[in-house]
This record gives structure tokens, sequence and C-alpha cells, in this order.
């Protein structure tokens, strides 16, 4: 079964790739004898297929090659006007592919088309300069876009994938379950893994920086939260005896807006108002501060339920409010610590901060992009300085070799040569035995495309090249005439390219997301300790300022860590020996970090001029308190015991510091006491 669904998989976009440059290439060779636009007519559909991660329904990819057309044909006329000398055309190279490779940056659906618009100028920006032939490339590269677009929508169009909503409707459907307790811990637990990006497909990842990305990934977040406080609040050790009337009220009330947000979110209408439950939430502190007066004397089990209730209503708050922000705005006035920071800010600016962000040695994304405009800048340089033929192999070599780290491009290299020469060797025979029969390279096209296109991706790089370079002489073969040399030149131009992007590769960042991973985790770790003094003392001392917290910084090195690790993890295993730390579990300390902030001083900042609280520690229980020794000289008084004040905010205070201290723990734990 496995094996079908692979299959079926390669088989879909193989086809489509297939009918959309063959249609396109025989109908401007054979049709208007265009052999130009007929070259664009055929690897356009190759930059905006195999070349590019477009993901999604038929629809939705053919949305996004839609999209993408105007810029490719744009990047054509940049490069065929820059082609008229070398340096212009390196220089159009190094911006252009800086460009779309900090593209990323900017999230999954600017990324997707990235890699293959780099194809669009490098195929222009090559001699002969002929600004003539720019109408003939357009038109090529316009048919063979829009038949690709047509074949995703008509050829095997696929199943939409859930959306990233249908997600978040589905975990607030469990968690308004769960408020009842009719929700297995696995359960939950299953829910709220399914909310992490490494389970979403990528082009439906909300990593955007606009407004709407922004909020439903606070809102995934903080319903993953939510799940976990419902799977802590279900263990059997957390159990209080009795009920406790305001927990139940609570939950009740998490239940209901949780349901309304769900059902909001599968039918399209508008988010629930979280008014209600921002009102429960006061009520139950001001009950929890009355209760715990003098001379009451608090059960610290109750309270320590009533904190977990209270995380898992503040984490509904902000995924409820969140989706609220995503719909239509900003819809909560600003608090403090306020993490919907970027509710009111228009979407030129948020797109200006995360790129401002990113333009940093240590993102990776600016890391790659460095590493890319370099490979490309230098191969163009090369190609055009020795006037190589079919010089943009050399590029197309850089641009589909290059990896992430050294190891991973040597690698991908030793396969590419090798799988060249079998490619050469079968082309130059064919080219030999045929000669100029076009006729039968045009028979031979259809069926070694798709058989490129299907066993290239799932056999490796060595089978891709050695068909990618027998495909290319079928092309260059109708185009004009050819020798067995055509091959030759192929894989002298490969090797080119591989050299240059091996050297690059080696200069600029070899170890990859390894050793920026440690960075941005050791910079992470370090704002969360940042942000955690500052909290503690706005609640434990009402006449502190009450300035704005370090939350934006952690947010920046929380966005850093989790780029680094997401290509780490996308990196080879081999280059993964060694690493002690468990990453992800920094990432959590930095949610937590974040949302407990929050939590904390939204719902339980002292407001100015109440007593502040007792110096009994909140798990004292209510213990008795002596009196300090009376001076020398003086009769010594007798110990009287004095209430202590068990201020709510201590237990809820000790409860977030605790969850964060067995977090690390759990990392220490993870490293061991002799890394090699």
């Amino acid at each position: 079964m496995v094996r079908k669904v692979a299959w079926t998989t390669l088989l879909r976009p193989a086809v489509q790739t297939t009918v959309a440059a063959a249609t396109g290439f025989y109908l401007c060779l054979y049709g208007f004898k265009e052999p130009v636009a007929a070259l664009y007519a055929l690897f356009a559909p190759i930059a905006l297929g195999p070349l590019s991660s477009i993901t999604g329904s038929g629809r939705q990819r053919a949305r996004v090659m839609l999209c993408a057309l105007p810029f490719g044909l744009a990047l054509v006329a940049l490069g065929t006007a820059l082609a008229a000398a070398t340096w212009t055309a390196v220089a159009g190279m190094a911006i252009v592919g800086f460009v779309l490779g900090f593209a990323p940056a900017g999230g999954p659906r600017s990324a997707g088309a990235a890699p293959g618009l780099q194809l669009f100028y490098i195929l222009a920006c090559f001699p002969p300069y002929a600004p003539q032939t720019l109408p003939a490339r357009l038109a090529g590269a316009s048919v063979g876009v829009l038949v690709l677009a047509a074949g995703s929508c008509l050829l095997f169009p696929g199943v939409p994938a859930r959306s990233y909503r249908e997600r978040l409707a589905d975990a607030l459907g469990t968690a308004a379950a769960a408020a009842g307790g009719r929700v297995p811990v696995g359960d939950l637990r299953e829910r709220g893994e399914q909310l992490r990006f490494s389970h979403v497909p990528p082009g439906d990842r909300p990593t955007g920086p606009g407004r709407t990305d922004r909020a439903l990934s606070q809102a995934g977040a903080a319903s993953r939260r939510l799940m976990e406080g419902f799977a802590e609040l279900s263990a059997p050790h957390r159990a209080v005896p009795g009920t406790d009337r305001p927990c139940d009220v609570l939950l009740a009330r998490v239940a209901d807006v949780c349901a309304s947000a769900g059902s909001a979110l599968r039918v399209g209408v508008g988010t629930p108002s979280v008014a209600s439950l921002e009102a429960s939430i006061k009520h139950i502190q001001a009950e929890r501060v009355r209760g715990t007066a003098p001379p009451l004397r608090p059960d610290i089990g109750v309270l320590r339920k009533q904190t977990m209730v209270l995380d898992i209503a503040a984490a509904a708050w902000v995924a409820v409010t969140a989706l609220g922000i995503a719909e239509r705005g900003r819809t909560a006035p600003p608090a403090a610590g306020d993490v919907f920071w970027y509710a009111d800010l228009p979407t030129p600016r948020l797109w200006a901060r995360r790129a401002g962000a990113n333009l940093t040695r240590r993102s990776v994304w600016f890391q790659n992009a460095v590493r890319v405009a370099l490979g490309l800048a230098a191969a163009r340089l090369v190609a055009g300085s020795l006037d190589l033929a079919h010089g943009f192999w050399v590029l197309l070599a850089v641009l589909t070799l290059g990896r992430t780290t050294v190891g991973a491009a040597w690698s991908a290299v030793r396969q590419a040569v090798a799988g060249n020469l079998i490619g050469a060797a079968a082309a130059g025979a064919l080219l030999l035995a045929v000669g100029r029969h076009t006729d039968v390279y045009a028979a031979l096209l259809v069926p070694a495309m798709l058989v490129a296109f299907v066993l290239g991706p799932r056999w490796g790089i060595a089978c891709a090249q050695a068909l990618f370079t027998f495909l290319v002489a079928l092309v260059f073969a109708q185009v004009t005439p050819v020798n067995w040399r055509l091959s030759e030149v192929r894989l002298l131009d490969v090797v080119t390219g591989s050299v240059i992007g091996l050297l690059c590769g080696l200069l600029a960042w070899p170890a990859g997301g390894r050793r920026e991973v440690r960075r941005t985790m050791a910079d992470l770790l370090r704002a969360c300790g940042a942000l955690i003094p500052p909290t503690t003392d706005l609640l434990t001392n009402p006449s502190s300022s009450r300035a704005s917290l370090p939350t934006l910084p952690l947010l920046h090195r929380l966005r850093l860590a989790e780029a680094a690790y997401a290509q780490y993890r996308n990196e080879p295993p081999a280059d993964q020996r060694g690493e002690p730390a468990d990453w992800h579990a920094i990432l959590m300390v930095a949610h937590q970090t974040l949302l407990g902030t929050h939590r904390l001083l939204r719902f339980d900042l002292i407001a100015p001029g109440l007593p502040p609280p007792g110096r009994g520690s909140p798990t004292d229980g209510g213990d008795a308190r002596p009196r300090p020794p009376a001076s020398d000289g003086e009769p010594r008084a007798s110990t009287v015991p004095e209430p202590v004040v068990v201020e709510p905010v201590l237990v809820d205070l000790d409860a977030w510091l605790t969850g964060i201290g067995r977090r690390l723990d759990r990392i220490a734990a993870s490293v061991p006491t002799n890394p090699v």
C-alpha cells in the first residue's frame, strides 16, 4: 500500500509536467516554427514543476503558478536586458539569487516557487544578447505556465489537504469535550501534535509575516497549550478530593467558547467574543483573593488546581482572541506584555519587520540566500568569461545540487557526476546512431520526460541527472543541429557548476543548520531568562514599573530558532551525529515562557494600592511564621504564630516557574556528561 501511494504521488506531478512541457514545446516548435519560444515553453513547466515545491490541491497549485507567472516574465525581461555584458548579467544574477533565496523568510507560499523562478532569469541572461527575441521568450514562458496550471486543475487535481483552520477547529472541538472530562489523555496529546508545523504540509503552514498568518500561528500555539493543560489536569496524580465550583464554572465557560469558536471555523462565520470568558477568569481570581485573605487558611491543593484551570482558560482566551484577529483585526485592548502587537500594524510594516529581523548572520534564511547568490553569480561569471557553450547548465547545476552543508553537497555532486557520465554515454550513443532524424527525437521526448520525472525523484540524484542529460539531448537535437559532443558539453558544465557550488558551500556556513541551531537555541534560552525576572517583579512588587516587557526580542529569537531547527531537521542524519540536546524541548520552553508571561500579567497582575504578598512560600500551606527575636537587654517575646498571606499569584507564579524548570531539567538530562 505504501509503494502504491508513493508511485501515485510521483505520477501526478510527472504527468502534469510532461503534458505541459511537451504541449508547449511541440506547439511552438512545429506549429509556429519558433524554436526560442519552444525552449521557454518547455523549461517553464519544469521550473514551476520539479524545481519548485508548490504543494496543495490542483486548484491551489494552479493559483500559485498563475501568481508566479508575472514575476517569471519580469525575470525573463530582466535577464534578456542584462545579457548585454557579462558584468551586468553577473550583478543581476547576484541580486536575483539573493532575493529569491531569501524568499522563505516570507513563508511557504512565497518560497514554493522561488527556486523555479531562478530558472527564468538563468535562461534569459546568457548570450547571445538578442533583445529582439524577448516577445518569443515571453510568449513561450506564458504558454508553458498556463498549460501547466490548466493541467494541475484537470489532470489528477488531488484532494485538498486539511487546512490549518480545520485543524484548529478540530482541536477546539476536542478542548470543548475535554472540559467535561470526556476525552482520553492520549487523544488530547495526539490532537495537539497535529497542530505542529512538522505535521502540516508546507504550503498550509501559517508562517508568513502578515497579520492573518501570525494570528493563526499564535492560535495554534495556544491550542497546543490548551491540549497539554487538559492532559495535565486529567492525570491521576493531579486529582484533588472533592469539587471546586469556581473551577467547574470556568471549565464550562471554556467549553462553550471553544465549541463556538470551533463551529465558527468550520462554517466560516464570525469568531465568538471572549468577553464572557475573560469576565469568568477575573471573577475566579477575585474569589481566590478573598478566599486567601487573613485569617483564612487556604487549601494549597485547591489553589494549585485552580491555577491549572486558569492556565487552560487563558490559553483558550489567547487562541480565540487570535482567531478573531485573523478574521477582523484586533478585538481586545492592549494588555501588559501584549502578545497581539501585530494586530494593528499594516501589512507592509509586518513584511518589513520580518525581513529586517532576518537580515542577520544568525538567520539560516539569510545564510542560504547569500550562499545561493554567491554560487549563481560565480557560475555566471565563469560561464561568461570562458564562453562556455550551453553555459546555463553550469548555473542549473549550482541551483539543483546546492545543499546547506558541505557534506551533503559533496554527496550530491558525486552522485550527479556519476549520473551525468551514464546519461552522457547514452545520449552520445543515441545521437551517433540517429543522426539528424528529428522525428525520432520527437517521438522519444514524451516517454523520456515521463520516465525522468517519475524515476528521478524516486531513485535519487544519480538517476535524475542521468535521465535529465538524456532528455536535454532529445530537446536540443530538435531545436538545432547537434552531434555527440553535446553530451560532453553538458558533462563539463555540470562538473564546473558542481565545483563552484562546493567552493561556495565551503566558504559560506559549511556546517549548515547544525552549528546555527546551537547558537540560536542558546540565544533563545537567554531571551527566556531575560523575561522571567521582570515578570516576577511585576507580579510581586506593586510599585514596579509597568513598562513593556522584552517579549518582542524573545519572539524574534524564537523565529530564528524555529527556522534553524527546521533546516537542521531537513539535513542528512549524518550531519546530526553528536548533537546532544533536545532542541524541540527548548522551543517548548520559549512557548511556555511567552504564554505564561502573558497569562500572569493579563490576569494576575496586582493592582497598585493592594497590600504586597506575604513573605511566606506558597508551598507553606499557611504555616506559622515566628516573630524575630527581641534586641539585647530586653525580655524575649514569646513566639506568636502570625497568619501567612498566601497570594494566589504566588501559587500561579510557582506553577509557571516549576513547569519551566521541569522542561529545563529534561533538556539538561538529554546532554551527555562527556559530550564528544
